[in-house]
């Protein structure tokens, strides 16, 4: 730790991005202004059919609303910040604003840890218990699972942003990411930063590692059971339902997990930018996509809609 003397107080810091392809950053902004445009038209017509279609009124759906409505949140966390820089070649960012964005990154992400979750759950119930399925998940039962999902890491990652921006920043002010993210931000700490670090990691196997493994037992009794079915016709049609959630949990996991969990080194700091950029922004346009095409309530609800639309 450099002497007294030698510490300034950073108030601000600088979120680098993309500073280091010059030639690409209009180039760039087209690009991630289009995916944010994709996220949210293709995530806001999931949110409306679900609510406006009388075939998508069940848990399931409901989920998927929810799920939806997180998606526009977690990208709206970081992509305008992201585009503005691009735009307008400043930067900076505030000291309380980068801790703001990380807090709000961190809550949605945790929310979607567990919302997976839950869907998988809603899924294990569908399949393995489908006589008492409208008992099990009623309304009620599954507004209390969304709460949750929603609320469980609100206190927890509003503390775990408070003991990392308590630490001292000296020296560089610059972040080598396209938002405030944990690892690059702990790099710009001060003095020892291991306890912060050892926190990432509890609070990372804590909201990662546990609802992956609630879904990796939901998923195996539902392919026993599957398994155990008397044709290959219901085999196939039970296996639909799931794929599509599969998809979305090891799309998700596989990236953040890997951010989260892997040793964090200076060097590591492009492929971190790359993995956040997976799980932040492309994972959220294949969402809707991989639920879409893969679903035909959701196809037919889309005819319907699109239908009202060129007859009104």
């Amino acid at each position: 730790m450099p002497p007294e003397d030698n510490l300034t107080e950073v108030v601000e810091f600088v979120l680098l991005g993309f500073a280091d392809m010059p030639h690409l950053q209009w180039f760039l902004f087209g690009l991630f202004l289009i995916i944010y445009i994709i996220i949210l038209m293709s995530n806001g017509t999931i949110l409306l059919i679900t609510k406006m279609d009388p075939a998508l009124q069940s848990p399931m759906y409901f989920f998927l609303a929810n799920f939806s409505f997180l998606e526009i949140c977690y990208v709206s966390a970081t992509v305008p910040r992201m585009l503005m820089n691009l735009g307008t070649q400043r930067r900076r960012i505030s000291l309380g604003a980068c801790a703001a964005q990380m807090c709000f990154v961190l809550i949605f992400g945790a929310t979607e840890c567990f919302l997976l979750a839950v869907m998988a759950y809603d899924r294990y119930v569908a399949i393995c218990n489908p006589l008492h399925y409208a008992l099990v998940m009623n309304h009620r039962v599954c507004i209390q699972l969304v709460t949750g999902s929603w609320t469980i890491g609100i206190p927890v990652q509003i503390g775990q942003t408070y003991q990392i921006f308590s630490l001292p920043f000296c020296g560089s002010k610059q972040i080598n990411h396209f938002f405030c993210d944990i690892p690059p931000v702990l790099n710009l700490a001060c003095g020892d930063s291991f306890v912060n670090e050892m926190l990432v990691y509890i609070v990372a196997v804590l909201f990662a590692m546990v609802p992956f493994l609630l879904i990796l037992g939901s998923y195996s009794k539902i392919i026993s059971i599957i398994l155990k079915l008397p044709s290959a016709t219901s085999q196939a049609k039970a296996f639909s339902t799931c794929s599509s959630h599969l998809m979305v949990v090891v799309l998700f996991f596989g990236s953040a997990s890997t951010a989260y969990l892997r040793p964090n080194t200076r060097h590591s700091e492009g492929t971190d930018k790359m993995l956040s950029l997976f799980y932040t922004i492309l994972t959220p346009m294949f969402n809707p996509l991989i639920y879409s095409l893969r679903n035909k309530d959701v196809i037919m609800a889309l005819r319907k809609l699109l239908c009202k639309q060129f007859t009104s």
